[in-house]
């Protein structure tokens, strides 16, 4: 074997220095220094040993960091790209499992021909990126994986699909599935928020005036990277979604009656993989029993010669409530009662107090939420029928968010009475039906309930 010793030289710009042949030592005097600016073209990295980064910087072509993630996730910015760049980075606390490094190219340039970030979440991981051209932009050329690319988002499909900024919407306002196909490479993502409304109770019918049907069920949570203003009920449970179909049932509302002493059908659930919402609680219709029925919020009860009582909601129970009660109706021994409204999403029907000449009972409020990317009220209650004397309200009237139809306002009183339909709840948002009022005529109609609606919504770029 040959021995070659080099003294330091300076190669012209361009020459190709050859040291040797296969199997040679090459040796370098003491004191020279060996450098490479590049290798075959690319730039050769410098190991920044004496800068830890621990919080988010903007790396350097020719550059490698190591990053200690131990006290939270945070960000590389990749310089502006040229032909030949490189940058690397490794996991110095072996923690990029549990705070992420998010590696983002420069404004819309490219990571694995995707634009957007790469987020490394490997125990331990190295990643060198070298810069190839705009088609591509950087790509990891040495890693234990070589598909780190920009980060990989939900993709599905069903219902009726609308964006605010980077979220994606999908609306069932009947049934359908909610497909998945892709899910995304960042777990806290594939937790969907998601608002889930059942069908709202109508209104109870009674020559006296019938209760006024209780609101859908509510339930609501928000994914822990969403942005938008949920409601007061946010925080019914975590669905993290698969590559998969789920299934999805949209509750109708309940159907208002004609004539008398007929109480308020119950609106029907609504469904999302684990979540159920129950439907809302009819109306009561004296004077048979005359009470409110039970559901995601309670109807109210039937006027009558006695107090009727509201039904109770959130039945089932779950947490946070999906619902509140139904007032009572305002009878008393030997004159008509007025009936009590609907609870409703944002709170109880107040307990009307007895005698011939109250108000029937106020519809509850329902509650807000901007999941659709708009502030809009959910689950109100209906209001009672009256068959003389003061009407009753919505509960939409006193709504955060306006009337919006979120219940319905029984039909006006007249004197003499006469009969009236009960107006309905607003169609996809759970609203209950108002109780009708007048005689005992078959012509009143009590109010129908809302339909409810299963909303889902997930980051998708």
């Amino acid at each position: 074997m040959s021995k070659i010793e080099v003294n330091t030289v300076e190669p012209q710009c361009g020459t190709t220095l050859t040291l040797g042949a296969s199997g040679d030592t090459v040796t370098i005097p003491s004191g020279a220094t060996l450098s490479a600016s590049k290798v075959s073209g690319v730039q050769a990295v410098s190991w920044q040993t004496g800068s830890i980064k621990t919080a988010t910087f903007t790396a350097a072509a020719g550059e490698g960091y190591f990053c200690n993630t131990s006290g939270g996730a945070f960000t590389v910015n990749l310089p502006a790209g040229s032909a030949g760049a490189v940058v690397a980075v490794s996991d110095y606390t072996r923690t990029f499992q549990t705070n992420n490094l998010t590696v983002s190219p420069n404004g819309s340039e490219k990571i694995g021909g995707v634009a957007a970030d790469a987020t490394l979440s490997t125990e331990g991981q190295t990643a060198t990126f070298v810069y190839v051209d705009s088609t591509e932009g950087w790509i990891n050329v040495q890693e234990t994986s070589n598909s780190v690319t920009g980060s990989q988002f939900i993709v599905a499909t069903g219902g009726t699909i609308t964006t605010s900024g980077d979220f994606k919407i999908h609306t069932f306002t009947g049934p359908g599935t909610f497909c998945v196909s892709q899910i995304s490479t960042v777990a806290a993502e594939n937790t969907v928020s998601y608002a889930v409304i059942a069908g709202g109770g109508a209104g109870g019918s009674g020559g006296n005036g019938g209760g006024g049907g209780g609101a859908g069920g509510f339930r609501e949570n928000k994914s822990p990277v969403d942005t938008y203003t949920a409601s007061p009920l946010e925080g019914a449970a975590d669905i993290s979604i698969t590559a998969t179909g789920f299934p999805i049932t949209v509750g109708g509302g309940g159907t208002g009656v004609t004539g008398s002493a007929t109480p308020g059908a119950n609106g029907v659930n609504s469904v999302f993989s684990s979540i159920t919402s129950a439907g809302g609680g009819g109306g009561g219709g004296p004077p048979s029993s005359g009470n409110g029925d039970p559901g995601g919020s309670g109807g109210g009860g039937g006027g009558n010669t006695a107090c009727r009582t509201g039904g109770s909601g959130n039945t089932p129970p779950v947490s946070p409530p999906q619902g509140q009660d139904g007032g009572r109706s305002s009878g008393q021994p030997g004159l008509n009662g007025k009936g009590g409204g609907g609870g409703g999403a944002g709170g109880a029907a107040a307990q009307t107090p007895v005698g011939n000449n109250n108000s029937a009972g106020n519809g509850a409020v329902g509650v807000p939420t901007a999941i659709t990317g708009s502030a809009l009220s959910y689950s109100g209650g209906a209001g009672g029928g009256s068959q003389n004397g003061p009407t009753s309200a919505a509960g939409g009237a006193a709504s955060p968010c306006g009337t919006g139809g979120v219940g319905a306002t029984s039909a006006p009183a007249a004197s003499p009475p006469i009969d009236r339909n009960a107006g309905d709840g607003t169609t996809n948002r759970g609203g209950g039906g108002g109780g009708n009022t007048g005689c005992s005529s078959p012509a009143a109609k009590a109010g129908n309930g809302g339909s409810g609606v299963v909303i889902i919504r997930y980051k998708f770029q």
